[in-house]
């Protein structure tokens, strides 16, 4: 347990990394869903993960290119205010005075690395080995029903190329679909980046397994998709880990 955000996912993983000799780190919980193509109850294993809640956010009325500082990074994109104003019939479109947030990659002191000279990671890979054993995970056992509420379908097992984590409960369906388009997101948490980068600095093996708890917005706003599927998410999460503990 590392409790909710990813301040505190990082410092017990920096915890256990100090005080054990860790060979490496299987990281597993619920995850929301932005990705449509998957439903809740299917769990996701990244091959990358990325913290998307560092932002430089952008004076209003300012150029992007007439930047001064120079840790600022375009690399990574940007969210725009504007595109999701809400308008009424004959209202025009006008700019925002959130203006735009642009995403930073982390600021990273890898163990084998030039003391005090530091490197930046956005998307972290998980451990190759462990992404490879994850292929020998799509016939395990998962619940679909809790009481007499049943999915769609079964739920499955599926390795997916990217997560992403910050410390925010994505329960929008606006920030939902851009955090997948714009990333190609699948599963949105608010721990595994932080475990990951801080694995990643430490040169100990990791990976990510997600079940898929609710849509993150993109269900009805009548429904409770978290409430209702929790357990059963927490409970095929769980399966996997345990089936992923005996191929390695």
């Amino acid at each position: 347990m590392t409790g909710l955000s990813m301040l505190n996912a990082g410092l017990a993983t920096q915890l256990l990394l100090t005080l054990f000799n860790v060979k490496g780190v299987l990281h597993y919980g619920i995850a929301g869903n932005v990705n449509s193509k998957f439903q809740i109850g299917d769990v996701t294993i990244p091959q990358y993960w990325a913290h998307t809640g560092l932002w430089h956010w952008q004076r209003f009325g300012d150029n992007p290119e007439d930047e001064e500082n120079v840790d600022f990074s375009k690399e990574f994109g940007y969210l725009k205010f504007s595109n999701y104003n809400n308008y009424t019939k004959h209202s025009k479109s006008v700019e925002n005075l959130l203006s735009k947030v642009w995403y930073q990659p982390e600021e990273i002191f890898p163990v084998d690395g030039t003391p005090e000279v530091l490197q930046h990671a956005f998307w972290v890979p998980v451990d190759k080995t462990y992404f490879e054993i994850a292929r020998k995970l799509k016939n395990v056992e998962l619940s679909s029903c809790v009481n007499t509420t049943c999915l769609p379908r079964k739920p499955i097992v599926v390795r997916v190329k990217k997560g992403v984590s910050a410390n925010v409960f994505v329960d929008n369906k606006a920030y939902r679909d851009f955090l997948n388009l714009k990333f190609d997101a699948t599963p949105v948490d608010m721990e595994s980046a932080s475990v990951a980068l801080v694995c990643f600095q430490h040169k100990i093996p990791f990976i990510a397994i997600r079940a898929l708890s609710d849509l993150a917005g993109g269900g009805s706003s009548l429904t409770n998709e978290y409430s209702i599927y929790l357990s059963l998410a927490s409970q095929n999460a769980f399966n996997v880990l345990v089936k992923f503990i005996s191929l390695i």
